[in-house]
């Protein structure tokens, strides 16, 4: 199967977002349409006593008020539609409706509150402490889904040396092997302290919505990553049945896993829409975007490593403490633990960690989370072993990298493939690796050369979605696709798998999505480098189950068995005398007249309910495949990336030149190569804001933010980066998928980052910062030998 997959094509957006057609949420308008505005915290964590609005009332325009009292209550510590009691600042209290946004915001301000301050933490150490502030006033973490309290003892505080993390009781603890006999085998130790810092999402497009009410029910404009995926959850942050939600989202500015899944944002405008029984378009500032755009954990953590002469890793003794906002957070310091058990496959692991609740934005899913905050961390520390050992850096990360049989987590369940050696091997030769490393530590001025090499993975792909697609009398292919347009454009790569199991002409191929009354099946979220390996599954299954539907309906009209027949050029045909055919077009007229499961009036009994009601609407439109993925999946799904760079580093100024990056992808068979190279650059680039520009910034003793701008922040920009970089894939096929592909979106982010900070430290002569961001200030305390303006274990600098 190669006539479309693997080749560069032009998806059917590309000329909207390039000529400005494109619709995204904020260009919609409607007659009649209010304007929403927010009015948010000014406070880390307070409780709201009193709203006096009448002065906002009073103003010509002013349509109506909407205060948490009005919307559903979420349970436990989630993230609030509207709240008495934010617990970060810039968490929503309320939310006006005008005729024009410039009203919205004047009543906004011309809104009194009665404000009581509550204690509040920025610092997941300090709420540790006996007597320590906590973020919510039942506690400072979150133990099966309720807020608890934890204290560590003064004696856990003193037991830890100078700039080393205490390591108190954890709330999460796993292992295998033997830990102690692990170190005892080693011939070095290496035994550090990190921190790794909290960033914001910083999607392009902010979170803008748009909604109104016909018919009882609700149309919604949104911006989320993922389509189907996302609509039980808008459902129930209105309060209405599935059903009753049509929720368009043709186009995403971004979203790196903060617009994964349904986030309260999104039924703001609905709600208020509801009220006032007008349209509502609630627009989001960059500043907001700050604050209400979810952000990456950050890292408190320590990590003991022991590799025998050869290099081969021993053991791995891991204690993470992540910060993880006011809310439930996300899972990254397990998947930092994991990531570490299958990147580098030491012979014995222990891993503990411990979530703690802080006063700053809530925490979710960023590219990679977990993995990625972790790759900068180890790395430079394999570096130090390599010297240390007497091996080059390629070699040592080539002793430990897993193979095809290696085991992944706590429970070391297996993989379907693993060829990060291939693409260590593969890309030293490319990036020229043996004459770069010549090149390390070689002085021209004040600038030194630093040369790295870096190494990251998540897993990638999931099953047990649905797929379907329709031929219409027309002869036409519709590929139904519940997957987001989140800027990748694997929602079209993926659909070529169906018009290449069908032999359709991809000219004659158009893809349903986007829009929850078009019919779209039940897909997994664009999250999680999910998306090749799940939805070309799901896409292959439908189309099969069409294929099979064409030969029985060739059957029926033409006589044989269904088997006597194949299919090609857009025809259904006898085998043995191919003047006995069915054009699609015919096939699907067929279809119609047969009805039953051809047509759609019946449906396969394991179909999703949202599967289901799509395949109801399309009932009698044509020829109907429909199919949940039932293919078999033997193992977590890895993908593997690996970073090389050269960089120069000015010792005076301590700016930082990329002189050349390249990217490898171990990520099956590369459907789409264009794609890659922009999912690998992308990601790089990311990668390295990571490393050295990007960080939350809080004030330790008001509980304010310092860094709200991208200028602050700081994301790189096209003069951070090489005007060139450089990608490459392995193109070897997992076994798991039947056209051989997987994911790479969230690795390619972590390999750019650790290998920039690996590159630092060789440039430094093997200096471990322990702490990203690496910034210019540190780069100069470093080589002047003074001290850091921060302490070894703080959070949210500057």
């Amino acid at each position: 199967m190669a006539d479309l997959l693997g080749k560069d094509f032009t998806p059917p957006d590309i000329h909207g977002k390039v000529t400005g057609r494109a619709k995204y949420a904020e260009d919609f308008r409607m007659d009649g349409m209010l304007f929403c505005r927010l009015l948010k915290s000014p406070m880390p964590h307070c409780r709201v006593l009193g709203i006096d609005a009448s002065a906002a009332l009073a103003m010509e325009g002013v349509v109506a008020i909407l205060t948490a009292e009005e919307v559903p209550e979420q349970p436990g510590p989630a993230n609030n539609i509207l709240t008495n009691e934010p617990h970060f600042v810039g968490e929503p209290i309320l939310a006006v409706a005008a005729v024009t946004e410039t009203i919205a915001q004047n009543a906004i301000e011309a809104i009194e509150l009665d404000l009581e301050a509550l204690p509040f933490c920025v610092d997941p150490l300090e709420s540790l402490r006996p007597g320590g502030p906590n973020a919510r006033t039942a506690g400072n973490t979150v133990e099966s889904g309720e807020v608890q309290e934890v204290k560590w003892t003064e004696q856990d505080f003193a037991a830890a040396g100078e700039g080393e993390l205490p390591m108190g009781e954890p709330g999460a603890e796993w292992s295998y092997g033997d830990i102690d006999a692990g170190f005892a085998e080693a011939s070095i130790i290496l035994d550090e302290t990190f921190v790794t810092a909290g960033t914001s999402h910083h999607s392009m497009e902010p979170r803008t919505a748009m909604a109104y009410w016909q018919n009882g029910k609700c149309y919604l404009y949104g911006s989320t990553q993922s389509q189907s995926h996302v609509h039980p959850g808008i459902a129930a942050y209105i309060g209405i049945e599935e059903e009753n939600l049509v929720y368009i989202a043709e186009y995403c500015g971004g979203g790196f896993g903060s617009k994964g899944g349904a986030y309260p944002l999104l039924s703001i405008p609905a709600h208020m829409s509801r009220k006032t029984q007008r349209p509502v378009l609630m627009r989001i500032s960059r500043a907001e975007e700050y604050f209400l755009g979810s952000a990456r954990p950050g890292f408190q953590g320590r990590i003991k490593i022991g590799f025998r002469d050869d290099g081969r890793m021993t053991a791995a003794d891991l204690y993470i403490l992540q910060e993880n906002g006011p809310n439930a957070g996300f899972t990254d310091m397990g998947s930092a633990a994991s990531m570490i058990s299958i990147v580098y496959t030491p012979l014995n692991m222990r891993y503990r960690g411990l979530s703690i609740l802080t006063n700053t934005p809530p925490r979710g899913a960023q590219r990679g989370p977990g993995q990625n905050q972790m790759a900068p961390a180890i790395e430079p520390l394999l570096d130090e072993a390599a010297r240390r050992l007497g091996l080059d850096q390629v070699a040592i990360r080539r002793i430990n990298a897993p193979t095809h049989d290696s085991r992944y987590g706590a429970d070391r369940g297996p993989i379907t493939s693993a060829y990060m050696r291939e693409a260590l091997d593969q890309g030293a030769e490319r990036f020229g690796w043996e004459e770069r490393r010549a090149r390390s530590g070689q002085r021209d001025g004040s600038k030194v050369r630093g040369v790295a090499v870096g190494q990251a993975f998540h897993s990638a792909g999931r099953s047990g979605l649905d797929g379907l697609v329709r031929i219409t009398p027309d002869g036409k292919l519709h590929i139904h696709s519940g997957v987001g347009n989140l800027g990748t454009y694997s929602y079209a790569s993926t659909s070529r798998v169906a018009a290449e199991v069908l032999k359709c002409p991809w000219e004659n191929s158009e893809i349903i999505r986007g829009d929850s009354s078009k019919g779209l099946p039940w897909n997994l979220g664009q999250f999680g480098s999910n998306t090749s390996f799940t939805m070309t599954r799901t896409n292959f299954a439908a189309a099969t189950d069409a294929v099979r539907k064409l030969k029985e309906i060739a059957a029926r009209r033409l006589g044989g068995s269904a088997s006597g027949y194949d299919i090609g050029n857009e025809t259904v045909f006898a085998r043995g005398n191919p003047s006995r055919r069915l054009t699609y077009a015919q096939a699907a007229q067929a279809a119609i007249e047969i009805g039953g499961e051809f047509s759609g009036h019946e449906a396969p009994e394991d179909i999703h309910d949202m599967t289901r009601r799509a395949v109801a609407g399309l009932a009698g439109t044509g020829l109907i495949g429909v199919a949940r993925d039932n293919l078999e999946q033997t193992g977590m799904v890895p993908a593997f990336a690996v970073g090389f760079i050269e960089i120069e580093l000015d010792l005076e100024t301590g700016s930082i030149e990329i002189i050349d990056y390249l990217g490898v992808a171990d990520c099956g068979t590369v459907l789409h190569p264009q794609g890659l190279a922009t999912q690998i650059k992308g990601g790089g680039v990311q990668g390295f804001g990571m490393a050295v520009s990007e960080r939350h910034v809080y004030d330790a003793h008001w509980g304010l933010p310092a860094s709200v701008g991208f200028y602050q922040a700081k994301p790189p920009t096209y003069l951070d980066v090489p005007s060139k970089m450089d990608w490459h894939a392995v193109d070897q096929p997992d076994p798991n998928n039947p056209v051989g592909s997987k994911g790479i979106g969230e690795p390619t982010m972590g390999c750019a980052g650790a290998a920039l900070v690996c590159a630092i430290s060789d440039a430094l002569g093997g200096h471990y910062f322990n702490r990203i961001p690496v910034v210019a200030d540190m780069i100069i305390n470093t080589v002047s030998q003074r001290t850091q303006s921060h302490r070894p274990l703080q959070v949210n600098t500057q």
